[in-house]
C-alpha cells in the first residue's frame, strides 16, 4: 500500500461549487427561495422608496401617482414583505435540512465502502464529529449562503438599472462602487483572513471529540488503573485549548465585522455626498435625489448579508472540506458488481504476498481448503494470521499471487456473492445497543425464533440468554457493555452459525471462554464442518486439535505442520 498523502485544503470557491452540486434534483427549491428573497427585498425597499416618492411629490417632483396610491403601494409592499420572507426562509430551510439528511446518507454509504480497511486508521471521534457537528454546520451554507448571494446580485442589478435610468448614472456608479467594496472585496479579504481560524477550530473540536469518546469508552479501565484524575486533567486541558481556539476565532470575526460596518458607513456616506453634489450641480432635482439615495440605501441590506458570510462560513468551509474529503476518498478495494457469482466448493491460495505501508506481512503464502475441512492457522501475534482472513474477504487488495474461489480470482467475484459465501467472526464482536434478538438477526433478518435458538445453542450461549430476565429481548447496552468478553464472543459465533455461509473464518473464537465452554464450542464447530469450510485462527493448541490441517505463519511465510 502507498503511504497516505496529505491533501491540500480546497479554496472556498471550490468547496462552495462542490457543495452546490450535492443539491441535484432539489435545485428548483433554491430557485423558489431566490425568487422569494428577491421579491421580498424589493418589497421591503418599496416601503421606504414609496415613502420617498411621497416626499418627492410634496417637494414638487412630477409624480403620476396620487398620495392615496402611494400609501396603498407602500402598505402592499409591507404585507408582501412578510409573506415573501416566510416563503424564502421556508424554502431555504427545507432544502438545507433535506440536504443534511441526504449528506448523512452519502457519508454512511461512503463509510460502508471504505470499511473496514480505511476506517481502521480513522479516529472514531472524528467520524462522529463529522456525522453530527460538521454536517450541522452546512445548514449555514445551504440556508444562509447560496440564495443570499443570488438575491444580492439580482437586487443590486435591479436597483442599478432603476437608478441609472430614472435617477442618475453617476449615482448608479457610486452605488456600484459600494457594492463591489462591500459585496466582493471585503468578503474575499475576510475569507482569507478568517479561514485558518475556522480550520484550526474544527481540527481542535474533532480532536477533543475523539479524546472524550475514548475516555467514555474506556472509563472502566481508567477507574481500575486509578487514572481518573490524570484523564480528567487532560480533558480540562484540551477543553481549554478548544476554548482558546474559539476565542481567537470570535475575536477575528468581531474585527472583520467591525471593518465591514465601517466600510458600509463610508459607502453610504459616499452615496449621500454623491447625491448632494449632483443636486448642487443641478444634475438632479431634490425629489429625484431623495428617491435615488433612499433606493440605494435600501439596497445595501442584501450586500451587507454577503459581507457577513466569511464570519459565518469559516467553520462551514472547514467542515465542508472534511466531508468532501471523505466522500471523495478512494476505498482500499472497490466493490465488484459486474463480476461472477459463485456457490462455494473450493478455496485455493497461490503465492499470496501482501504489504502494509511498504512493510511485508505475508510472503508467498499458499494453501487450499474445501467443503468438510477445518484448516488451522497458528503463529505469534502480528505474524499476519488475521490479515490473511481479511484478504480472504477482500477487505484489503492483495499484493501479488492469487486467491481463488471455485477457480475464480477473488478480484472477479461480485462483492455481494463473496459476502454471502464467506463470513467471519473477529476477535472483538461488536454489539449494538439493541436486544440480543435484534443483534442476532443482523446475520439473517428473516430467521425464525427456532433458528435463532439453535444457533445460540451451538455457540453455547442459549442457556445464558434464557437466564436473563427478558431472555432474547434483553438489551445488551452500548458496545455490549452489559456482557462479558466471552459472552460477546459467543454471540458473534452464533451470528456466524445463523448466517450459515459455506465458508466460516474464525479469528480466535475461544480466546475469551473457559475450557468447558471451549470444548462445547469446538464440538459445535466440528459438527458444522460436514458441509462447511472452516478457517480457524488460534493460539491454543487445544483449539487446533479439531483441525484437519494446520499451517504455521512466521516471518510472513507459511509452513504446513500437519
Amino acid at each position: 500500500m502507498n503511504k497516505k498523502r496529505t491533501r491540500d485544503r480546497r479554496p472556498g470557491a471550490i468547496i462552495m461549487a462542490r457543495l452546490i452540486t450535492l443539491v441535484g434534483s432539489m435545485a428548483w427549491v433554491i430557485v423558489l427561495a431566490i425568487a422569494g428573497g428577491v421579491l421580498g427585498f424589493l418589497s421591503a425597499m418599496g416601503v421606504t422608496v414609496f415613502g420617498a416618492v411621497g416626499i418627492a411629490k410634496l417637494l414638487g417632483e412630477p409624480i403620476a401617482l396620487s398620495y392615496t396610491q402611494i400609501m396603498v403601494f407602500a402598505l402592499l409592499c409591507g404585507v408582501l414583505r412578510g409573506v415573501l420572507r416566510l416563503w424564502e426562509q421556508y424554502s431555504n430551510h427545507y432544502i438545507a435540512f433535506k440536504l443534511l439528511a441526504v449528506i448523512r446518507d452519502k457519508i454512511f454509504k461512503a463509510l460502508r465502502v471504505l470499511c473496514p480497511a480505511k476506517l481502521e486508521t480513522k479516529q472514531k471521534g472524528a467520524i462522529i464529529a463529522m456525522l453530527t457537528a460538521d454536517i450541522e454546520t452546512l445548514e449555514v451554507f445551504y440556508a444562509h449562503t447560496v440564495s443570499p448571494i443570488c438575491i444580492a446580485v439580482l437586487v443590486c442589478a435591479a436597483v442599478l438599472l432603476f437608478v441609472w435610468l430614472y435617477v442618475s448614472a453617476y449615482l448608479a456608479i457610486a452605488a456600484l462602487a459600494g457594492y463591489v467594496v462591500i459585496g466582493i472585496l471585503l468578503p474575499v479579504i475576510s475569507s482569507k483572513k478568517l479561514r485558518p481560524y475556522g480550520v484550526a477550530y474544527r481540527k481542535e473540536f474533532s480532536s477533543f471529540n475523539g479524546y472524550f469518546l475514548d475516555s467514555v469508552k474506556g472509563v472502566k479501565d481508567i477507574v481500575l488503573n486509578n487514572a481518573g484524575a490524570a484523564r480528567a486533567a487532560e480533558v480540562d486541558r484540551r477543553s481549554e485549548e478548544l476554548k482558546g481556539q474559539t476565542t481567537l476565532s470570535r475575536h477575528a470575526s468581531a474585527l472583520s465585522s467591525g471593518v465591514t460596518e465601517l466600510c458600509v458607513s463610508l459607502c453610504i456616506l459616499l452615496t449621500l455626498v454623491a447625491g448632494i453634489v449632483l443636486y448642487m450641480t443641478h444634475d438632479l432635482t431634490i425629489g429625484r435625489m431623495i428617491i435615488g439615495i433612499v433606493t440605494v440605501f435600501g439596497s445595501f441590506g442584501p450586500v451587507i448579508a454577503i459581507s457577513a458570510l466569511p464570519s459565518n462560513l469559516t467553520q462551514t468551509f472547514a467542515s465542508g472540506d472534511r466531508i468532501l474529503n471523505l466522500l471523495e476518498e478512494k476505498p482500499a478495494v472497490m466493490p465488484v458488481t459486474n463480476g461472477s457469482n459463485f456457490e462455494f466448493k473450493s478455496l485455493e491460495v497461490k503465492n499470496l504476498s501482501f504489504s502494509y505501508d511498504s512493510q511485508p506481512v505475508l510472503k508467498d503464502v499458499s494453501f487450499n481448503a474445501g467443503i468438510g475441512e477445518i484448516v488451522g492457522l497458528v503463529g505469534p501475534s502480528g505474524c499476519g494470521k488475521s490479515t490473511l482472513l481479511k484478504l480472504l474477504l477482500r477487505f484489503w487488495k492483495k499484493g501479488s499471487g492469487q486467491i481463488l474461489y471455485n477457480g475464480i480470482d477473488i478480484d472477479r467475484i461480485n462483492t455481494d456473492s463473496l459476502l454471502e459465501n464467506v463470513t467471519m467472526v473477529s476477535q472483538s464482536t461488536y454489539l449494538f445497543d439493541e436486544t440480543i434478538e435484534e443483534n442476532l438477526r443482523m446475520a439473517k433478518p428473516d430467521a425464525t425464533m427456532q433458528e435463532l435458538e439453535q444457533a445460540c445453542r451451538q455457540a453455547s450461549i442459549h442457556d445464558f440468554i434464557m437466564s436473563l430476565p427478558q431472555g432474547y429481548q434483553t438489551r445488551v447496552g452500548a458496545l455490549g457493555d452489559n456482557l462479558s468478553a466471552g459472552e460477546k464472543q459467543r454471540l458473534g459465533l452464533a451470528r456466524a452459525f445463523l448466517h450459515d455461509s459455506p465458508v466460516i473464518l474464525l479469528d480466535e473464537p475461544t480466546s475469551n471462554v473457559d475450557s468447558i465452554n471451549e470444548g462445547i464450542i469446538l464440538q459445535a464447530i466440528a459438527r458444522r464442518k460436514k458441509n462447511k469450510c472452516i478457517i480457524l485462527v488460534s493460539h491454543r493448541a487445544s483449539t487446533m486439535a479439531i483441525a484437519d490441517k494446520v499451517y504455521s505463519i512466521s516471518g510472513g511465510r507459511m509452513k504446513q505442520e500437519r
